[in-house]
């Protein structure tokens, strides 16, 4: 049997070195026998998968002596992640992206000049590419009797452990080519989030909305309130900001004509890293001309179900939180809430703005700088949240709050808005726009003061997005959804980092 190391590929020890060296020296020699370690195109017949699909009703099994060979040869490639030598049979097993397939070599079938060769030149990790025929072995298991074989690329590196992978969470996530190659678990929740992705552009494409694209270099990081990252445009001399949200450029489109559009793209927030927050992220944005808050809530129910359903999922389970997802969804105003949860009147709050006592009086640890905007977030979190056991629309936030929603048109202290919780996890956030550019001024200005007492996740007045609205903006309904949090409540998954490819790490 060839064995690999346990220690992650990265490790640097004796052991691991003098294993590299070992595949340098087999490189070389390969390279001085005419071979090439490292091949060019090979034409593969169909993937592993497609294998088992195609030839296990196809290749009879037998209690005995496995079966004969179909007479059809096959080119299959991938990489050989393990291998038993059993003197004049060799058992291997193929892995690619789909699945895995076992080789069955022997003297018989490939001559004893190629047998000698994939023991003597092949490793584990190595990919390679095979012809030869399917069958079954006396176990029953579909394999592949190979007839020929050539090296495609050579590891240097040995691998993980071939049975567990890659088990070190900070191994699995500064190395994900060795978390995917090696751990069908993780090659499959980004296989959802691939066709969570899908899901959603295919339903926004029938509903005739327009995929765009908006810049991630910005004069002026509007669109959210959150703290950006700055830097430096050498030709030009200018600082610039990357983007917090695509929100005021897409706007825009709509004052020029776009009736729908929307954008699913990188955001950037210059903010704590946690289990459920990276500074680099993907976002959903739509907006839709003529709509308001209430068609965003059917919109985000249409594509979170139709997420959900594209991946079979009925159910969630998340942080220790199960609810149904493909039910109608729970709405509830904040008015109610605040008033069934706390026992207090949201709209003599949002008239006092005393939500620091607030808090304290109902026994929240507040810190001694937080703003208005972060008290109302720990009366929430701390003490309504916890009680959203279905999926649920949460209406009716403050207007100070939300300096880019119209207000409501019989309460003014109230923002037409609503955030969509699922598992107790803020997903989508939407509302009816602003398309008053005097109002939306307004609302600038009275954020630029925040900015300037302190507030660093204030925004910006943005000249330019206020020039476009003068214009004139259709009414509208826009909306957000955080692809990686959806992610994460759809899979399972415990923290950001098991549904970013690459997430931001501390160098080691």
């Amino acid at each position: 049997m060839t064995g690999t190391p346990t220690q992650p590929s990265s490790e640097k020890s004796p052991a691991i070195e003098q294993l590299i060296q070992q595949r340098r020296e087999k490189k070389d020699r390969l390279l001085k026998e005419g071979k090439r370690p490292y091949g060019h195109r090979f034409e593969r017949s169909m993937t592993l998968a497609e294998v088992h699909k195609n030839f296990e009703p196809k290749v009879p099994a037998h209690d005995q002596g496995g079966s004969e060979p179909l007479n059809e040869t096959l080119n299959l490639a991938g990489r050989l992640m393990t291998r038993r030598d059993l003197g004049k049979l060799c058992f291997a097993h193929l892995h690619d992206h789909s699945a895995k397939l076992q080789l069955k070599l022997s003297k018989q079938d490939t001559g004893d000049d190629v047998y000698k060769s994939f023991l003597k030149d092949v490793d584990l990790g190595d990919i390679v590419g095979v012809s030869g025929k399917p069958c079954r072995t006396k176990t029953g298991e579909l394999s592949l009797q190979v007839q020929s074989f050539e090296i495609l690329s050579k590891s240097l590196r040995p691998w993980p452990e071939k049975y567990h992978g890659v088990t070190d969470i900070e191994t699995r996530t500064r190395q994900r080519e060795l978390d995917l190659a090696t751990n069908e678990e993780s090659r499959n929740r980004f296989l959802a989030r691939s066709k969570i992705i899908h899901s959603i552009r295919i339903i926004l494409d029938k509903l005739s909305f327009i995929e765009v694209e908006t810049p991630l270099m910005q004069g002026v990081p509007g669109g959210a309130a959150a703290k950006p990252f700055i830097t430096h445009h050498e030709a030009l001399d200018m600082e610039l900001y990357m983007r917090v949200a695509p929100e005021l450029y897409l706007k825009r489109l709509l004052v020029g004509g776009f009736d729908r559009v929307y954008e699913i793209g990188r955001a950037f927030r210059n903010e704590g890293i946690d289990t459920r927050h990276n500074p680099e992220f993907t976002i959903l944005e739509a907006y839709q001309a003529y709509a308001d808050v209430r068609d965003m809530m059917e919109l985000s129910e249409r594509l979170i179900q139709g997420a959900a359903q594209a991946l079979g999922v009925h159910e969630v389970n998340y942080r220790g939180e199960t609810c149904q997802i493909d039910a109608a969804f729970d709405r509830a105003s904040l008015v109610d809430l605040f008033k069934k949860h706390l026992s207090l009147d949201l709209i003599e709050l949002c008239q006092s703005k005393k939500w620091k006592q607030a808090a304290e009086d109902k026994g929240l640890r507040v810190p001694a700088d937080a703003t208005e905007r972060k008290c109302f977030d720990l009366l929430f979190d701390e003490r309504i949240l916890t009680h959203l056991d279905r999926p649920s629309f949460v209406l009716d936030y403050p207007s100070a709050f939300s300096p880019l929603a119209k207000t409501k048109p019989d309460q003014p202290l109230l923002a037409d808005r609503f955030e969509l919780f699922i598992a107790k996890e803020e997903v989508a956030n939407a509302y009816t726009e602003q398309n008053d550019a005097d109002e939306q001024k307004a609302k600038f200005s009275e954020e630029l003061a925040k900015r300037q007492s302190g507030d660093e996740e204030a925004m910006p007045v943005d000249e330019e997005f206020i020039q476009a609205l003068q214009y004139g903006m259709p009414p509208a309904g826009g909306l957000g959804i955080g692809v990686d949090r959806l992610t994460m409540i759809l899979t399972g998954s415990s923290s950001i980092r098991e549904v970013i490819l690459f997430p931001l790490l501390k160098p080691q």
